[in-house]
């Protein structure tokens, strides 16, 4: 009965380790699984659809292969969608069978002139992009509402040669245990063939007993030693039986090899318990607000591309290369500074956009344009830097509109940046005050303090540029008084500045408000006979063009501003975030 159960293991062992062998081997499932992707090669684009790329479940591996430059990069479907509206393209989507299958699209907004889709690289609508010679892969891991777009260089044909690779998931998670558990049952079949070995050789044959001895007959030690089944061992030989044991330890070591190959994790069962799912703050989103205009990853990227812009044409003075990453009061304080900097050598250039890390990110959230975000970047300083770049087109790059340094205990509720915010009409009745007044309204505080109308409307303790600006002029007016007083006059004159201003809605129903304020100083002469002289103002004489005037001078400066402005019946006043202040121009007043 013990070789019966002895050799019930080893069959067992051998279906275990068998199937386990088969699992690993022909039993297999494919790791991977490919779609080619075909086209008719013809068109300068093809944008493989969200809803291809998104089929299977796991990453996605796309291979491209052409004959020249491959050019791929992915984004919003309907910003990529948007881009290649003046461009005839082949669609790549999936036909009922659910296999990828490519239609052409003819443009849908043809352009007058150079087509803005000539060139696909560098475009701001990007999240990324790749290029490589002649071939190119890539693994992605894109939702549905992502696409990819794959081109050559916007004129020749696009690549045609394409597929998408997915992973299965197949595991074999049962091949490990059934090895072991083959490998267990080997062992014990052995222990008990041996086992049933040595109670046959302790029982064999019938036991004979002995014919009966008379008293005074001599014991033979050797017959009863026979008996009992035990041989001496003759001095210098080894003991019968001692060949067998290399053939176990060689028996282990085999096993234990075989045991080494289930040890890879697929081979095995998942036993992690599955994840509890934790709660997470619930984010609603309004019905009908669009998607973030951008990510954070692509505001970086956007950022330190108009940053790097930006330093190339302060250290140029080159307005018009300032222009392309530059808009609104932004580029018109550098266009001044870039005039002063070529008549005044030692005059200081503008302080660089910073780049890096944003520590506050707003993008807004609409599916057309234009479109802005709102970004504040610390520089090595630790000081703070709050920035407005706006997108005219898909095919325009975000140019910078404002520009401000950050009260250092500013705080803005912003929403999250993949929630993103809706702008504020400029109009807007659900705010303390419309955006379209608050600049002239602030301009009146400035030149009437507490005095002003609007004073009440404005949180005085949280102001800081307020302060500077009383400083400043009082200051001019001073020195003016010490040998003008009697033939001159001074003056000063906030206005509303003419950029529009820029608003996203934040979490409490209030709103980030940036806007321009233009400040007017005016010194004129009160006696016919007088004459204005600027003396040691070299920065009023290189912008004006002359050292004197008989009818005086208007030197304006733009501040960018931004604030708080909280809803319509809140307690709160309107606060003052940031500011900066920078000279606009100066001009000889005219004769009236």
């Amino acid at each position: 009965m013990r070789f019966v159960w002895a050799i019930i293991a080893f069959v067992l062992a051998t279906l275990m380790i068998g199937a386990s062998i088969a699992q690993r081997t022909i039993l297999e499932a494919p790791e991977t699984e490919t779609a080619k992707i075909a086209t008719e090669g013809s068109a300068p684009y093809v944008l493989i659809d969200g809803s291809v790329l998104a089929s299977h479940p796991g990453a996605q591996t796309l291979r491209i292969a052409g004959d020249n430059e491959v050019f791929m990069a992915y984004g919003r479907t309907q910003d990529v969608s948007a881009w290649l509206a003046p461009s005839s393209y082949e669609h790549v989507t999936l036909n009922r069978e659910g296999a990828p299958v490519a239609k052409t699209v003819a443009a849908s907004a043809p352009v007058e002139g150079a087509s803005p889709t000539a060139t696909p690289e560098g475009s701001d609508l990007w999240l990324q992009e790749f290029e490589q010679d002649r071939s190119l892969a890539t693994t992605l891991r894109l939702p549905t509402d992502m696409s990819v777009l794959v081109a050559s260089d916007g004129t020749a044909a696009a690549p045609s040669t394409m597929s998408v690779t997915w992973p299965t998931g197949a595991t074999t998670p049962w091949a490990g245990p059934l090895l072991v558990g083959g490998i267990v049952m080997a062992v014990i079949g052995l222990v008990l063939y041996v086992l049933a070995l040595r109670h046959v050789r302790r029982s064999r044959g019938p036991r004979r007993k002995g014919l009966p001895l008379t008293a005074t007959q001599p014991i033979d030690l050797s017959i009863e030693q026979a008996e009992k089944g035990v041989i001496a061992a003759a001095p210098g030989r080894r003991r019968l039986g001692s060949k067998r044991r290399p053939f176990v330890a060689i028996s282990a070591v085999l096993i234990g090899g075989i045991a080494l190959t289930g040890c890879s994790p697929e081979s095995w069962p998942d036993l992690q318990p599955a994840p509890t799912a934790s709660p997470t703050p619930s984010v609603i989103v309004p019905e009908g607000q669009g998607a973030p205009a951008v990510t954070e990853t692509q505001a970086e990227r956007i950022l330190a591309r108009i940053s790097e812009k930006v330093a190339a044409a302060d250290k140029a003075n080159d307005p018009k290369a300032a222009a392309e990453r530059l808009t609104g009061p932004a580029l018109v304080e550098r266009e001044t500074n870039y005039r002063l900097r070529k008549k005044l050598p030692k005059a200081e250039a503008l302080p660089a956009l910073p780049s890096g890390d944003m520590t506050a990110f707003l993008p807004q959230a609409k599916n057309d344009w234009p479109r802005m975000f709102l970004a504040v970047v610390e520089d090595a300083d630790g000081v703070a830097t709050v920035m407005t770049a706006t997108q005219e087109s898909p095919w325009a790059e975000y140019k910078v509109a404002y520009v401000s340094s950050l009260r250092a205990d500013a705080s803005m509720n912003l929403a999250a940046p993949y929630v993103g915010a809706v702008a504020v009409e400029p109009n807007s009745p659900f705010l303390l005050m419309a955006p379209e007044s608050l600049a002239a309204a602030y301009a009146n505080v400035l030149d009437k303090g507490a005095k002003s109308e609007f004073a009440s409307m404005f949180d005085e303790k949280t102001d800081t540029f307020r302060p500077l600006v009383a400083e400043n002029r009082a200051t001019l007016l001073k020195n003016f008084n010490k040998t003008g007083e009697e033939t001159g006059r001074v003056s000063f004159k906030a206005e509303a500045g003419s950029s529009d201003p820029l608003s996203l809605v934040t979490l409490d129903s209030g709103a980030i408000v940036a806007v321009t304020v233009t400040e007017n100083e005016t010194i004129v002469p009160t006696d016919g006979d007088a004459v204005i002289k600027l003396g040691d103002n070299v920065v009023v004489k290189a912008l004006s063009g002359v050292s004197q005037s008989s009818t005086g001078f208007r030197t304006r400066y733009t501040d960018q501003l931004y604030f708080f402005v909280p809803a319509q019946g809140s307690n709160q006043k309107i606060q003052l975030l940031a500011s900066r202040s920078n000279v606009l121009d100066a001009k000889v007043v005219k004769k009236e």
